[in-house]
């Protein structure tokens, strides 16, 4: 009498948050290349190799970046046919 239930998978994530948390990591390493490059001591984690730091310091705000763009809501697109949306 019924079908099948229906089982939904995991939403993708969408490319624009992709793209943004890429971003936020580029600018974080761009912004923590430009402040170890003009201070006198260039450790911000002490236990790190410098490189290492360079790399794991940027990890919080693009992580960051990446939770707000995938929880923000959908913009819904009424200009679709409903089994497109």
């Amino acid at each position: 009498m019924h079908g099948e239930p229906v089982r939904y998978s995991r939403p993708p994530v969408e490319a624009k948050v992709k793209w943004a948390s890429v971003g936020a990591y580029l600018g974080a390493v761009a912004g923590t290349a430009v402040l170890q490059a003009i201070d006198a001591d260039h450790s911000l984690i002490a236990i790190l190799p410098d490189w290492l730091e360079a790399l794991t310091i940027p990890l919080l705000p693009t992580g960051l970046a990446w939770l707000a763009g995938f929880r923000a809501k959908h913009t819904a697109r009424p200009d679709l046919p409903v089994g497109q949306r």
